[in-house]
């Protein structure tokens, strides 16, 4: 089991940094329902982790070998394929960079943050973690690796849980700093939401990159 939360600890940190979502929780905890659009956000996000990386090790552990130490070349090709998508998407986020001197861009339903409630705030994260395309070949790759690994049920419970705690890590912390300590968060914050925006797409194209290229060396190893 050790070894297994040792492989997705990589895919989980890809998906604890990716800053939109971080940029979105920062959003809504300087928006003037911040207490409850930021739980209900937090909840989807755990959620969506939850759900995405549960059905790919479903997945995952009906196309496993009986052996766990004998080739999967399944199991390779799709780490292959995992492994190239991401680094397809690390090169489009590296040309969407902005130059010096334009403003990055942010999605346009940033904008609709403040008039969010609770379902709605809750929703937006679990498409965000679920369904987005980065996260998505993340949780793909977790589960791959969870699910070819031939652990017991409570042992793939502990990694899926260990996963989930750490890729929602950077949404759990400032919301749950901020319930403590919101007058003291408040700068910080937004000091922080500023250089996310700015180095959005760079921190992306190197993680994806990092993440792609470990994945296609797991799938040249299943062979």
């Amino acid at each position: 089991m050790g070894a297994v939360i040792g492989q997705v600890l990589p895919l989980a940190l890809g998906v604890a940094i990716s800053p939109i979502p971080i940029i979105a929780a920062i959003l809504m905890l300087l928006s003037p329902r911040a207490r409850v659009t930021s739980v209900g956000f937090l909840l989807g996000w755990v959620a969506g982790i939850i759900v995405a990386v549960t059905v790919f090790t479903l997945v995952s552990s009906t196309v496993a070998p009986a052996d766990p130490d004998a080739s999967n070349p399944v199991q390779g090709v799709v780490q292959l394929v995992l492994g190239v998508l991401l680094i397809v998407l690390a090169a489009g986020q590296w040309r969407k960079r902005p130059k010096e001197d334009e403003e990055p861009e942010l999605p346009k339903w940033m904008k609709a943050i403040d008039g969010m409630g609770f379902a709605t705030a809750l929703g937006l994260a679990f498409l965000l973690s679920a369904i987005n395309p980065k996260n998505l070949l993340l949780a793909a790759g977790a589960g791959v690796d969870i699910g070819s690994a031939d652990l017991a049920v409570g042992e793939v419970i502990v990694v899926i849980t260990v996963f989930t705690v750490i890729a929602a890590s950077t949404v759990l912390v400032p919301v749950v700093g901020y319930l403590i300590a919101s007058a003291k968060l408040r700068g910080p914050l937004d000091e922080l939401k500023g250089w996310l925006e700015r180095e959005n797409t760079v921190i992306m194209a190197v993680l994806l990159l990092f993440i792609g290229v470990s994945l296609i060396g797991k799938g040249i190893g299943s062979f």
